[in-house]
């Protein structure tokens, strides 16, 4: 298995503010952007060669990444004009494809942090002999999932929408979004049109009679749409819950970049993450939080469950408990910022004007 389709082109609209300056597969998790995680697993499991299909802020990735010899890949980039979709992106980059048609080509979604084995989905396409193969994950409650049941030989047999009473769950698997297919049927979906692989090309296959397998791989997964889900994804990761070669240091409570300063008293627990440049104020406690370049918490302050962004500053004795401060947002001292709330890139909160706030 040697080549990759990357679909990091959405606007990662659930997740702002994160996603103002910043594409969502750029975010900063575990202290290198996300995006970074999957490619090094993608290369862990033997694939050389990915092409990136980018949309949004797509400027932002190549810069970075360059060519992907620093990760032992060769990188490609292609540019979504108009919103494609994800069977439309997919069309999209097939020129700069090299497999034969018959050869697997995976495809990966650039906002999904799992412990999917890699090796093991191409190896059940390609033993199976089938056309498309996804990857499944079994969900305690699938309610706000498409459903995909399988026969006992692991065929698809259906695409479900989410499911609106008891009765109509009749399975508790879900699409887990990586998939594999056949270069072949890449080079079937329609150009130049946006395309849903979910909605258009897998119910079109299933119809038509093509081969759709599943593999159900239970191990770690974890859609990073919300700011509240990103947050504990980078604190996984840092745990040792999420697998990653990419994180930059030992698993443990914390993570904290080179160039930052943490005040001797200063308590980091949860998989707490401190970008380069970041300041930690004496008797301050950040747990389960990601602390984002230049983000400065100020004495005394609580952080839980919440991300600072590039640049912003807490001030002294602020609690934050599952809050997004944006990037360059100044939070007062003497603020208390609960249950969801989003701070605005630059925003400014004077001092003591926030005492709680509910989800917004």
């Amino acid at each position: 298995m040697t080549e990759a389709i990357l679909l990091v082109g959405g606007k990662g609209t659930r997740l702002r503010p994160l996603t103002v300056h910043t594409p969502k597969p750029m975010v900063p998790a575990a202290g290198v952007p996300f995006l970074t995680h999957q490619l090094a697993r993608a290369r862990a499991a033997g694939v050389e060669h990915v092409v990136l299909a980018t949309s949004y802020l797509a400027e932002v990735f190549e810069p970075y990444f360059g060519d992907g010899s620093a990760l032992g890949l060769h990188l490609e980039y292609v540019t979504e004009e108009e919103p494609l979709g994800t069977g439309g992106a997919i069309r999209n980059v097939a020129s700069r494809l090299r497999s034969a048609p018959g050869d697997p080509v995976l495809v990966f979604n650039g906002d999904i942090l799992t412990g999917l084995d890699i090796r093991a989905l191409v190896e059940t396409h390609t033993s199976s002999g089938a056309d498309v193969s996804l990857h499944l994950t079994r969900v305690a409650d699938p309610r706000a999932f498409g459903l995909v049941p399988t026969d006992g030989d692991g065929r698809v047999t259906a695409f479900l929408e989410k499911p609106q009473t008891p009765e109509e769950i009749v399975t508790d698997q879900i699409n887990a979004g990586a998939y594999v297919f056949t270069r072949s049927v890449i080079d079937a979906v329609p150009a130049d049109r946006p395309v849903s692989v979910e909605r258009e090309t897998f119910p079109g296959l299933l119809a038509d009679g093509a081969h759709l397998q599943g593999m159900v791989d239970s191990t770690y997964w974890l859609d990073l749409g919300t700011p509240q889900a990103f947050v504990r994804g980078s604190a996984d990761l840092v745990l040792g819950r999420a697998p990653s070669p990419a994180v930059p240091g030992r698993r443990g409570e914390r993570l904290v970049l080179a160039g930052a300063e943490v005040a001797s008293d200063a308590k980091l627990t949860g998989g707490t993450s401190v970008g380069t440049g970041a300041v930690v104020g004496a008797g301050a406690r950040v747990h389960g939080s990601t602390l984002l370049d230049g983000a400065v918490v100020g004495p005394g302050s609580v952080v839980r469950d919440s991300l600072v962004g590039t640049g912003a500053r807490i001030g002294a004795r602020t609690v934050l408990d599952g809050a997004v401060v944006g990037d360059g947002a100044v939070v007062g001292e003497d603020n208390e910022l609960r249950g969801g709330i989003r701070v605005w890139c630059d925003a400014r909160l004077a001092p003591g004007s926030v005492r709680f706030s509910s989800d917004c």
